[in-house]
């Protein structure tokens, strides 16, 4: 530690419990609300290349379908994974933003080998049976997230009944399981209703409107920002 280190070091004086509880709280907001840029920018790379291979004659390419779904549905995951491993090389503590970041992470590949497999068999993966293919593209990162979510809390309290507890108190967590539950039912009515991915960028805004990825990240942050207000007033 250099001497100007030591020297704040000693000169600051020891936080406070309430002080503590802020410092995380404004931590947990700048990460959570990192997070959710990401999915933009997700969302933006995979439309765009969407345009651009349609422009090309691709509109039906399984490789450039792929890639449209991995950005649109996933692309959030890459850019959160890059912030995992940069929260992980900074030596910081862990938390649950790093924690959701890794299930996202590794949450994103399942949809891979489920979409060529059934491309494989035989599945009109552009028709109604088809639909849960956007639907691991756009979720299975968020299943990862929350599975991650749930061990986290059980490493942090060393129970599953302190864990679960928790959980169900958790508003990331909730709104995590909320998407998971409604995203399927959402596509296969689309799908009912004669959408048809048929051009990459349908299939771009097909994986867009499916990712709500951005909800719990979002909701953590608005969470956060309100237990901060609460705290003041108080």
């Amino acid at each position: 530690m250099s001497s100007r280190a030591s020297e704040r070091g000693a000169a600051a004086p020891l936080a406070t419990g309430p002080e503590i509880e802020e410092t995380q709280e404004v931590e947990a907001q700048e990460e959570f609300g990192e997070l959710a840029k990401f999915t933009v920018a997700g969302f933006a790379g995979g439309l765009t290349l969407g345009i651009l291979l349609d422009a090309f004659g691709f509109q039906l390419n399984p490789i450039g379908q792929w890639l449209v779904r991995t950005f649109s549905g996933e692309g959030e995951s890459i850019f959160e994974g890059v912030y995992a491993l940069r929260q992980r090389f900074r030596g910081a503590g862990t938390t649950m933003a790093e924690a959701y970041g890794w299930g996202k992470l590794l949450g994103m590949m399942a949809p891979w080998i489920v979409d060529w497999s059934s491309r494989a068999v035989g599945i009109d993966v552009y028709g109604v049976q088809g639909f849960y293919i956007p639907y691991l593209y756009s979720m299975s990162d968020q299943i990862g997230a929350n599975v991650s979510g749930l061990l986290f809390l059980r490493r942090e309290t060393g129970s599953w009944l302190t864990a679960s507890a928790r959980y169900v108190r958790h508003p990331v967590l909730l709104a995590s399981l909320t998407v998971v539950l409604i995203v399927p039912l959402g596509l296969l009515l689309a799908r009912m209703g004669g959408f048809s991915p048929t051009t990459q960028t349908y299939t771009a805004l097909e994986a867009t409107a499916a990712n709500l990825c951005w909800v719990p990240p979002l909701v953590g942050a608005l969470a956060e920002r309100l237990q901060r207000a609460q705290s003041t007033v108080q």
